[in-house]
């Protein structure tokens, strides 16, 4: 069954705004100490996983309403994948911290594991939708090529120091590079509801 034209520009908004809520979640797990309210901590890191995989989902659209591109599934499942690897590598961190008011090194070598598989999936999905946004007519080659470096460097960073963080070992935390990037994909996705809405009426009236 092919989606609706309202269906696909839902889609698109629904996704952009999970993306600017988790550019907003993220940080807030990182950021703030949650010792006092550990249930608002769990509801977060829970909510990491879905999130990035909706706005996933909704980039993954705003992509193939410009021309199919097989390879947009790709980014979009292996980030939704980054999404749940994450969420659990936040919630294995809180239980161990809630169990033992420290992370056992058993707790952390999982923990440095997980860190290290969701950054690998997530580089190879924002690799991918960056090879994507540089051709497409809303994002561009500059979007694009900014992507795939960062990309680039996510992977490379993480694999070359692994099992410590590359900021541990003298390199540069590339997590909020992606994270910045997304959201500038983001606000351009939503500056461009005019194109999407075009695209889908579009694609409807072929179909």
């Amino acid at each position: 069954m092919v989606p609706s034209p309202r269906d696909l520009e839902r889609t698109v908004v629904v996704g952009a705004f999970a993306g600017l809520a988790t550019c907003v979640v993220y940080p807030a797990i990182i950021l703030i100490p949650w010792k006092g309210v550990p249930l608002v901590a769990i509801a977060l890191a829970a909510a990491m996983g879905p999130l990035l995989g909706i706005a996933s989902w909704g980039g993954r659209t705003f992509l193939q309403l410009d021309r199919p591109r097989p390879s947009a599934d790709l980014a979009a499942l292996s980030n939704a994948l980054a999404g749940a690897l994450l969420t659990a590598m936040f919630l294995i961190q809180l239980a161990s911290k809630m169990r033992t008011e420290r992370l056992t090194r058993e707790g952390e070598a999982v923990w440095l594991g997980l860190d290290v598989a969701w950054d690998v999936y997530m580089g190879l999905g924002t690799l991918v939708f960056a090879l994507n946004a540089y051709t497409h007519p809303r994002l561009g080659r500059f979007v694009g090529a900014a992507g795939v470096l960062i990309a680039v460097a996510l992977l490379g960073f993480n694999l070359a120091t692994f099992p410590v963080p590359p900021a541990n070992a003298g390199l540069v935390d590339v997590g909020p590079l992606v994270g910045l990037w997304y959201l500038v994909v983001t606000i351009l996705t939503l500056r461009s509801l005019g194109w999407v809405r075009a695209r889908a009426q579009a694609l409807g009236q072929r179909s």
